[in-house]
């Protein structure tokens, strides 16, 4: 992650999953996060309406010039880079994995923003609907509204595991005679 916004959101989602998958939607206090708020979103997860915004930030409104309550996220990026970030954010959603994207637009002078986007899972529970909660972090200052964003590289960020391989477990706990059956 490059942008300090991101790294600091990301850390103290981190810190409230624990053990688990990704923390509980109740879990997250905005006060604690009170500095970023102005760049953190929550997106319902519905592929039909795009994915759209439940809440976004102040400064995210103003980087696209208007309420995003209820709009689609998947339609602020080109067509070309539409279904790229669709399937981030269902991979997000199903695999409960966290995903950072650099993500380019283009400004009211023609000029291109240089973005980072950092997408989060919540825990799902059942009978409430899936959602998941996001932070679009701009490198420069005073872009005006922007438009036709484009996904320009991505990555999943998946937990550090303690490697032990299941064939050395299985070989530290067999002692004599071992039949392998075959497919004969």
């Amino acid at each position: 992650m490059k942008h300090p916004s991101s790294r600091e959101f990301f850390a103290y989602w981190d810190a409230k999953r624990g053990d688990a998958r990704a923390p509980d939607r109740s879990e997250i206090e905005p006060g604690a996060v009170r500095e970023l708020l102005g760049d953190i979103f929550v997106l319902s997860y519905d592929n039909d309406a795009g994915y759209p915004f439940r809440v976004a930030g102040t400064r995210v409104c103003a980087l696209l010039g208007r309420d995003l309550k209820d709009t689609s996220f998947s339609a602020l990026f080109t067509p070309d880079s539409r279904r790229d970030i669709e399937d981030i954010v269902t991979y997000v959603a199903e695999e409960m994995l966290a995903a950072i994207a650099g993500i380019t637009a283009t400004s009211e002078d023609g000029t291109t923003a240089h973005l980072e986007l950092l997408l989060l899972p919540f825990n799902n529970r059942a009978h409430a609907p899936i959602s998941l909660t996001g932070l679009l972090a701009p490198f420069e200052n005073d872009l005006g509204t922007i438009s036709d964003f484009k996904v320009t590289s991505w990555r999943y960020l998946h937990r550090p595991e303690k490697f032990v391989p299941r064939a050395l477990r299985k070989l530290a706990i067999a002692r004599g005679f071992m039949v392998y059956e075959g497919l004969r």
